[in-house]
């Protein structure tokens, strides 16, 4: 309950005037547009276990300060020199929620994902150059060399799980028996004992062109061959979250993989494509008109019963007609998998560690929420056998029935007839590339399919910050200790100052009251002896002559 508590807190709007709040920035440029995220911490708590607790910075309406421009910063490829004109309204609209003294301390990134990996080095350079060459005359936040990059696929999704885990507290330190626990061998040091810490979750995220996947892997991995060695090293990454290199608990080992071309609109793509080439070579081999006409349709069982239509292949168009049937779609589609006889391998043949079934949690994003959601409405816990069996029912239901439901408003509110056409196949794809692909067991009951966490977006530039600023705790550590023995030196320097100045004093007092003594000594033997020359001879001088009157 406290983290439920918690997390309503999140939506508060931030406390500008609060002076230990720290702000941190992130913009994402994506291929269709850039998006630039605020972030704010209060002063870390000077336990070095724990993390900075970021949250998005609201503004007065508790309304994130997000905001997005089109189009995609790639679009500037041929001419670079444009593109920090491009960014500029991001930044002023960052830079007019941030308070206007923590400016040049607030460390601003930008990161710059799919659109800008498909450039030639040389045109992401310039860009790069760009931005790093008038971002700093024109604002005054802290932006160095290495705060604008290119990241690479498995940045993106080792900052995805960084974020999802940190929201869901999976990073905390707890001696609550209620919470799962795993065993981890820390990674670089198989020679000391393994821990036991909080499990984290894994992501699975499906997008329209790509399906991606993320998990901890606690136990040290084996190989079965070096060339799955060499392949291996660019899927699984190792980084310590934490503020001190030397402490190792939240030292994590990830796995993550993207697969292009396995997204729900991609998959649908390439099965019409091999649809289309089959029917085409089949109806050339005997002589058919299959497909060519509404009147003899090409059957495809991947679309809703009864449910029309029409793909496009190499200039010819074909009717397609569906037959609703799950199953045989399934079958259909499995090829599609790509996958291989080689141990500890997923979609098309790549490298993937054991997952610990028994002991395991993930969490579907995107195509997995829509596919159980939108229609089917059984979106959280997924169960592989209800899912089967709404997927079946679904599929075999006549398409004027499930346009009649549409209408009805019996779906969900942003569902669309582009979803309901292809939601057979979508349901049989997902389907095929948990179980077949990713090898998990139709009886794995740890899978919750989600749209948002504690009811808010989780982006990846969360796992940015908090992965970017890992070190900035250690900063805050130091400076409380600094503050602390300082302070101890300040107050055993004034008692010590205090008795020196003491000491000192009565020093030159004493040595003040000796000379007067001395004085008063010599004033009174010269009284006593008045001018007589025996005072010069005394002194062991020659007696000198008075001098007489003019």
């Amino acid at each position: 309950f406290p983290r439920y508590l918690a997390r309503v807190t999140d939506t508060e709007a931030t406390d500008t005037t609060n002076p230990n709040l720290n702000y941190g920035i992130v913009v994402d440029c994506g291929s269709s547009g850039s998006r630039i995220f605020v972030y704010c911490w209060p002063r870390h708590n000077g336990n070095p276990h724990d993390l900075l607790d970021i949250k998005q910075m609201r503004d007065r309406n508790r309304k994130p300060v997000v905001m997005k421009i089109k189009p995609g910063i790639s679009e500037f490829a041929s001419s670079p020199e444009k593109v920090s004109d491009y960014i500029s309204p991001l930044l002023s609209f960052a830079a007019e929620h941030v308070p206007r003294s923590k400016h040049k301390e607030t460390p601003l990134y930008i990161l710059c994902t799919a659109g800008m990996r498909i450039l030639p080095e040389g045109q992401q350079k310039a860009i790069l150059e760009d931005l790093l060459t008038d971002i700093p005359v024109q604002f005054d936040f802290l932006f160095s060399d290495s705060h604008a990059e290119v990241i690479s696929g498995k940045q993106e999704g080792v900052y995805a799980w960084i974020g999802i885990n940190f929201v869901l507290g999976r990073f905390e330190h707890t001696d609550d028996e209620d919470e799962p626990l795993v065993q981890v061998h820390i990674p670089g040091s198989e020679s000391q004992d393994s821990i036991f810490r909080k499990r984290t979750v894994g992501i699975l995220d499906m997008g329209g062109v790509s399906t991606q996947i993320a998990y901890e892997v606690p136990k040290t991995v084996s190989f079965a061959s070096p060339q799955q060695e060499e392949v291996a090293k660019n899927l699984l990454a190792e980084f310590n979250l934490g503020c001190d290199a030397h402490q190792t608990e939240h030292v994590y080992r990830v796995y993550v993989a993207t697969f292009l071309g396995f997204g729900g609109n991609a998959a649908r793509q390439r099965y019409e494509d091999s649809l289309g080439t089959s029917t085409v070579l089949r109806n050339r081999l005997l002589g058919q008109q299959t497909g060519l006409s509404p009147e003899s349709p090409l059957l495809d069982p991947c679309l809703p019963l009864d449910a029309q239509d029409e793909i496009q292949h190499n200039g010819q168009l074909l009717h397609l007609r569906g037959t609703g049937d799950f199953s045989l779609c399934r079958e259909m589609i499995q090829p599609f998998m790509n996958k291989t006889n080689e141990t500890q391998t997923s979609l098309n043949g790549v490298y993937q560690p054991a997952v610990h079934f028994q002991n395991s949690e993930f969490y579907g994003f995107s195509e997995f929420y829509y596919c159980t959601e939108d229609v089917l409405r059984m979106g959280g816990d997924y169960n592989a056998a209800k899912f089967t069996k709404a997927a079946k029912d679904y599929c075999a239901t006549q398409w004027p029935v499930l346009r009649e439901r549409f209408d009805r408003g019996l779906y969900a509110s942003h569902a669309d007839l582009h979803r309901l056409k292809y939601q057979c196949f979508k349901s049989a794809w997902m389907y095929e590339v948990f179980h077949s692909g990713f090898s998990f067991p139709v009886t794995y009951s740890h899978l919750k399919t989600a749209l948002q966490v504690y009811d808010k977006e989780v982006q990846w530039t969360l796992g940015a910050i908090l992965y970017r600023t890992r070190f900035l705790p250690l900063r805050d550590i130091q400076q409380e200790n600094f503050r602390g023995s300082h302070s101890h030196w300040r107050s055993f320097s004034f008692v010590y100052n205090h008795y020196l100045f003491s000491a000192c004093f009565l020093v030159v007092l004493l040595s003040i009251l000796l000379y007067l003594l001395r004085l008063r000594r010599i004033h009174r033997r010269m009284l006593r002896n008045g001018s007589s020359p025996s005072l010069w001879i005394e002194e062991g001088l020659p007696p000198q002559k008075m001098p007489g009157p003019l």
